[in-house]
Protein backbone atom coordinates (compact mmCIF):
# COMPACT_ATOMS: atom_id res chain seq x y z
CA UNK A 1 0.00 0.00 0.00
CA UNK A 2 1.08 3.60 -0.63
CA UNK A 3 1.61 5.44 2.83
CA UNK A 4 0.52 8.59 1.18
CA UNK A 5 -1.82 9.54 -1.12
CA UNK A 6 -3.74 12.95 -2.38
CA UNK A 7 -7.16 13.27 -4.31
CA UNK A 8 -8.69 16.72 -5.41
CA UNK A 9 -12.46 17.12 -5.44
CA UNK A 10 -14.81 19.87 -7.20
CA UNK A 11 -18.42 20.28 -6.86
CA UNK A 12 -21.32 22.92 -7.75
CA UNK A 13 -24.54 23.62 -6.95
CA UNK A 14 -27.24 25.85 -8.15
CA UNK A 15 -28.42 28.73 -5.54
CA UNK A 16 -32.53 29.15 -5.24
CA UNK A 17 -34.53 31.44 -2.60
CA UNK A 18 -36.12 30.68 0.40
CA UNK A 19 -33.82 27.38 0.87
CA UNK A 20 -31.67 26.32 4.08
CA UNK A 21 -27.65 27.12 3.37
CA UNK A 22 -25.47 24.37 4.89
CA UNK A 23 -22.25 25.02 4.17
CA UNK A 24 -19.32 22.89 5.83
CA UNK A 25 -21.60 21.26 8.26
CA UNK A 26 -23.17 24.81 9.50
CA UNK A 27 -26.23 26.09 8.77
CA UNK A 28 -25.03 30.10 7.03
CA UNK A 29 -28.06 32.68 7.30
CA UNK A 30 -28.84 34.00 3.64
CA UNK A 31 -31.63 34.91 1.04
CA UNK A 32 -30.47 31.43 -1.24
CA UNK A 33 -29.14 27.64 -0.45
CA UNK A 34 -27.70 25.50 -2.35
CA UNK A 35 -29.94 22.97 -4.77
CA UNK A 36 -29.35 19.45 -4.20
CA UNK A 37 -30.91 15.50 -3.88
CA UNK A 38 -29.05 16.38 -0.18
CA UNK A 39 -28.76 19.11 2.05
CA UNK A 40 -26.86 20.29 -1.12
CA UNK A 41 -23.84 21.30 0.91
CA UNK A 42 -20.54 22.29 -1.51
CA UNK A 43 -17.96 21.68 1.41
CA UNK A 44 -19.24 18.09 2.37
CA UNK A 45 -19.48 17.09 -0.95
CA UNK A 46 -16.08 18.07 -2.34
CA UNK A 47 -14.30 16.66 0.87
CA UNK A 48 -16.05 13.11 0.02
CA UNK A 49 -15.07 13.36 -3.40
CA UNK A 50 -11.26 14.45 -2.51
CA UNK A 51 -10.88 11.76 0.33
CA UNK A 52 -12.89 9.41 -2.04
CA UNK A 53 -10.70 9.88 -4.96
CA UNK A 54 -7.67 9.93 -2.75
CA UNK A 55 -8.27 6.29 -1.86
CA UNK A 56 -9.12 5.16 -5.14
CA UNK A 57 -13.01 4.88 -4.23
CA UNK A 58 -14.38 6.45 -7.09
CA UNK A 59 -16.56 9.04 -5.86
CA UNK A 60 -19.59 10.44 -3.95
CA UNK A 61 -22.23 9.52 -6.68
CA UNK A 62 -21.04 6.36 -6.87
CA UNK A 63 -21.54 5.24 -3.29
CA UNK A 64 -24.54 8.13 -3.02
CA UNK A 65 -26.52 8.07 -5.88
CA UNK A 66 -29.13 11.11 -6.22
CA UNK A 67 -31.51 8.34 -7.55
CA UNK A 68 -31.18 6.85 -4.46
CA UNK A 69 -34.52 7.60 -2.19
CA UNK A 70 -33.08 7.13 1.16
CA UNK A 71 -30.45 9.77 0.69
CA UNK A 72 -33.18 12.68 -0.34
CA UNK A 73 -32.37 15.71 2.36
CA UNK A 74 -29.76 13.89 4.32
CA UNK A 75 -27.25 15.87 6.24
CA UNK A 76 -24.01 15.82 4.06
CA UNK A 77 -22.11 15.44 7.29
CA UNK A 78 -23.49 11.91 7.54
CA UNK A 79 -22.26 11.16 4.20
CA UNK A 80 -18.67 12.47 4.82
CA UNK A 81 -18.50 9.92 8.26
CA UNK A 82 -19.30 7.26 6.44
CA UNK A 83 -16.35 8.62 3.86
CA UNK A 84 -13.92 8.72 6.42
CA UNK A 85 -14.87 4.97 7.74
CA UNK A 86 -14.25 4.07 3.96
CA UNK A 87 -10.72 5.60 3.73
CA UNK A 88 -10.00 4.01 7.35
CA UNK A 89 -10.88 0.70 6.43
CA UNK A 90 -8.36 0.69 3.93
CA UNK A 91 -5.84 1.27 6.17
CA UNK A 92 -5.86 5.52 5.73
CA UNK A 93 -6.13 8.32 7.96
CA UNK A 94 -6.51 11.88 6.73
CA UNK A 95 -3.01 14.12 7.10
CA UNK A 96 -4.96 17.43 5.63
CA UNK A 97 -7.51 19.07 3.47
CA UNK A 98 -7.45 22.16 2.12
CA UNK A 99 -10.75 23.39 0.83
CA UNK A 100 -11.92 26.67 -1.38
CA UNK A 101 -15.12 27.79 -2.10
CA UNK A 102 -15.99 30.00 -4.59
CA UNK A 103 -19.22 32.40 -3.77
CA UNK A 104 -20.17 35.57 -4.34
CA UNK A 105 -22.33 36.48 -1.50
CA UNK A 106 -22.76 35.94 1.79
CA UNK A 107 -19.47 36.80 2.83
CA UNK A 108 -17.60 33.34 4.24
CA UNK A 109 -14.72 34.79 6.47
CA UNK A 110 -16.95 35.05 9.73
CA UNK A 111 -18.37 31.24 9.38
CA UNK A 112 -14.79 29.41 8.43
CA UNK A 113 -13.70 28.63 12.11
CA UNK A 114 -17.50 27.28 12.81
CA UNK A 115 -16.90 25.24 9.27
CA UNK A 116 -13.52 23.98 10.49
CA UNK A 117 -14.65 22.99 14.13
CA UNK A 118 -17.65 21.41 13.10
CA UNK A 119 -15.65 18.86 10.04
CA UNK A 120 -12.84 18.48 12.77
CA UNK A 121 -15.30 17.03 15.13
CA UNK A 122 -17.05 15.03 12.00
CA UNK A 123 -13.70 13.49 10.62
CA UNK A 124 -12.05 13.40 14.03
CA UNK A 125 -9.07 15.27 13.07
CA UNK A 126 -7.51 17.84 14.64
CA UNK A 127 -8.89 21.35 13.56
CA UNK A 128 -5.72 22.03 12.06
CA UNK A 129 -5.82 19.40 9.69
CA UNK A 130 -8.59 21.61 7.65
CA UNK A 131 -7.78 24.28 5.56
CA UNK A 132 -11.23 26.38 4.44
CA UNK A 133 -10.26 29.30 2.20
CA UNK A 134 -13.25 31.46 0.40
CA UNK A 135 -13.32 33.23 -2.73
CA UNK A 136 -15.61 35.75 -5.26
CA UNK A 137 -15.40 35.03 -8.83
CA UNK A 138 -14.89 38.60 -9.21
CA UNK A 139 -18.75 38.53 -10.95
CA UNK A 140 -18.00 36.42 -13.64
CA UNK A 141 -20.14 33.49 -15.24
CA UNK A 142 -22.53 31.70 -12.60
CA UNK A 143 -21.12 32.40 -9.54
CA UNK A 144 -20.55 35.88 -9.88
CA UNK A 145 -24.47 36.37 -11.34
CA UNK A 146 -24.97 34.80 -7.59
CA UNK A 147 -27.05 31.52 -9.60
CA UNK A 148 -24.50 28.99 -7.86
CA UNK A 149 -21.55 28.09 -5.23
CA UNK A 150 -18.62 26.40 -6.45
CA UNK A 151 -15.83 24.40 -4.39
CA UNK A 152 -12.49 22.68 -4.77
CA UNK A 153 -11.09 20.90 -2.24
CA UNK A 154 -7.38 18.82 -2.51
CA UNK A 155 -6.54 16.22 0.48
CA UNK A 156 -3.52 13.74 1.24
CA UNK A 157 -4.54 10.76 3.18
CA UNK A 158 -1.49 8.36 4.97
CA UNK A 159 -1.03 4.65 6.31
CA UNK A 160 0.18 5.24 10.11
CA UNK A 161 3.53 3.31 9.92
CA UNK A 162 2.47 0.10 11.97
CA UNK A 163 4.83 -1.12 14.67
Amino acid sequence: MVPFRIGQGYDVHQLEADRPFWLGGIQIPHTHGAKGHSDADVVCHVLCDALLGAANLRNIGYHFSDQDPQWKGVDSKVLLAKVLEMIRQKGYEVGNVDVTVVLQQPKLNPHIPAMKACLARVMAVDVEAISIKATTSEHLGFVGRQEGIAAHCVALIYQPKSD
